[in-house]
């Protein structure tokens, strides 16, 4: 079965999917490992990876190489950031050809002016709704897996306001777009609205300390969110222990004091499965 279609299986399932945001090859696969069925590759996750702040620094070639990585790198569905298509309806044709390269299941495409930033950052614009409509159109027209979930994202709300966000978005899913996702809600009231003014498969970006409310899965089932994205969530762990580990090898000389907190050698090298690439490596050795 294609990643595609087992991505719309997912969504039709009735059930609500946890999805943790991955940034690379490796995170990819803990994330596998832990259990997960879908992956999110976070483009602002990916971006920080690199050093730089999620504010639109990172070109189409640079996202599509590490999609590329992370689909390779593991056997689940990926869902990727398409951010605003970077440009217009030709630059995101032209982006569209990459992501399918690189294998991912759907993606999403947000109508904040380019350069954008973090969904959860202030200072947000976006562009008039039938700028992103149009770019909806001409994915679905062009896409050449049919299976391909395109997922139309306003930030809308917190620049018109939460019925600007929702009169927007039923312009994006009649364009054609299959899974609607309405950044930053603030309230667990705004939540729950969206699960009846929103009448479509719905995604939610949801994570501790963002501008959204942490809300039970039980009641993102009972409202109909098909999926729910935590994007920087392992980045930020793996940023705090990273911190203590460096900050220990610099006043101890080692990390003993957090082998509680690390992976020990044998499960850095399960978690990038090194005994298969050993035995291959044996197999096929002259």
């Amino acid at each position: 079965m294609r990643k595609t279609t087992k991505l719309r299986e997912m969504i039709a399932s009735g059930k609500t999917i946890l999805v943790p945001g991955v940034y690379d090859g490796l995170s990819a696969r803990i994330a596998q490992a832990a259990g997960a069925s879908l992956l999110y590759a976070t483009g602002g996750g990916i971006a920080r990876s690199t050093g730089i702040p999620d504010m639109g620094l990172i070109n189409p070639v640079q996202i599509t190489e590490r999609l590329e990585q992370i689909v390779d790198a593991v056997d689940l569905p990926v869902i990727a950031d398409f951010d605003t298509g970077y440009g217009n309806a030709l630059n995101a044709l032209h982006t569209l050809k990459g992501f399918e390269r690189a294998g991912v299941a759907g993606f999403h495409i947000e109508d904040q002016v380019f350069p954008k930033r973090c969904g959860h950052l202030d200072g947000k614009t976006v562009v008039p709704a039938e700028e992103l409509a149009t770019k909806i159109r001409a994915i679905k027209e062009n896409q050449t897996d049919p299976d391909l979930v395109v997922i139309a994202r306003t930030d809308a709300l917190a620049v018109e306001g939460y019925d600007g966000a929702v009169e927007r978005m039923h312009k994006y899913m009649e364009a054609g777009a299959d899974m609607a996702f309405i950044e930053a809600p603030q309230t667990v009231e705004q939540i729950e609205k969206l699960s009846t003014d929103l009448p479509y498969p719905k995604l939610l970006n949801m994570f501790w300390g963002g501008k959204t409310p942490v809300v039970p899965k039980e009641k993102l089932e009972a409202w109909g969110f098909n999926l729910m994205i935590a994007p920087g969530d392992m980045q930020r762990a793996a940023m705090h222990v990273m911190r203590q580990a460096a900050e220990a090898i610099l006043t101890e000389g080692h990390t003993e004091s957090l082998k509680g907190q690390m992976a020990s050698f044998d499960d850095r090298e399960e978690a990038i499965n090194t005994a298969k690439y050993m035995e291959l490596d044996t197999r096929y050795a002259t």
